[in-house]
């Protein structure tokens, strides 16, 4: 093993390793990260992935030069190069679909009043326990208390926030016959 497979090599497993850490734990490895970024964005992407895309793709490249083609180290290194501007170019594009995919709803939980959901921890009268609810085009785990006793599967409505809880009430429940009920 000479010193460009040492190179190339280090750049394919530093360069990918950090990316896939970027793209699978992003909340906290991008803390890590965010050292690199210099302040300014490529059309919405962080530098960051791009020049962590680069690095691995120009390990990828020069090994394929160096192995694939038989070449010295001056042509792996421009096939090195040409892969990494392809490679930044690829997590470049990718990224870009990932930020559109995300949700730019913006909400207060003040706006979720007159919703309705579903308990899932029960909620003990004055204390809290938890329900699920689809808003804003996703489902939440929210907490909530209420004034009265609520078990776990039961319909709520929420009626008000207190602080960053919410405040439900029971949802009639429906009979077998379409009748609504107090029970």
């Amino acid at each position: 093993m000479n010193a460009a497979d040492l190179v190339f090599g280090a750049c394919l497993l530093l360069g990918g390793g950090l990316l896939l850490l970027t793209l699978i734990v992003d909340d906290i490895f991008g803390g890590l990260l965010g050292a690199i970024h210099i302040g300014f964005d490529v059309a919405g992407v962080s530098p960051t992935p791009m020049l962590l895309g680069f690095i691995a793709m120009f390990g990828v490249g020069g090994l394929f030069g160096l192995h694939g083609l038989n070449a010295g180290p001056g042509v792996a290194t421009l096939t090195g190069v040409i892969a990494g501007l392809l490679g930044a170019g690829v997590v470049f594009g990718s990224f870009k679909v990932l930020r559109s995919a995300e949700s730019s709803e913006t909400f207060s939980l003040q706006d979720m009043v007159g919703s309705t959901g579903r308990v899932a921890v029960g909620i003990p009268a004055n204390k809290f326990g938890s329900i699920l609810i689809s808003f804003a085009g996703a489902s939440h785990n929210m907490t909530a208390t209420a004034d009265a006793e609520i078990a776990a599967g039961r319909e709520v409505k929420v009626i008000a926030i207190a602080g960053t809880n919410l405040v439900v009430e029971a949802t009639p429940a429906t009979t077998k016959e379409g009748a609504r009920s107090d029970a």
